[in-house]
């Protein structure tokens, strides 16, 4: 399996808490990617969300890939230094 298509355009302090669970439910069933092209809205809790999905994979031993990552989070990922690995 591939990339799950994240659905809401919004990934903030609001709304991180479902986002989050939805991206771990994604990667238990066995996703290996994260589509974040719907995103158009978002702040530091994105960055801390794609984290906790990472650090769930990694616990499974599964590789995890986001696609279609908005120029905003890449901005706020290097901003934070987190390495994301995020496609350039």
């Amino acid at each position: 399996m591939f990339a799950v298509k994240f659905s809401p355009h919004s990934l903030t302090m609001l709304d991180a808490g479902p986002a989050l669970q939805q991206g771990l439910a994604a990667i238990a069933s066995g996703q290996t990617g994260i589509d974040l092209g719907g995103l158009n809205k978002l702040d530091s809790a994105a960055v801390a969300t794609l984290v906790a999905w990472q650090r769930a994979a990694q616990v499974k031993g599964a590789p995890l890939q986001f696609t279609q990552v908005p120029a905003s989070l890449k901005s706020l990922a290097q901003l934070y230094g987190v390495d994301l690995q995020l496609p350039e």
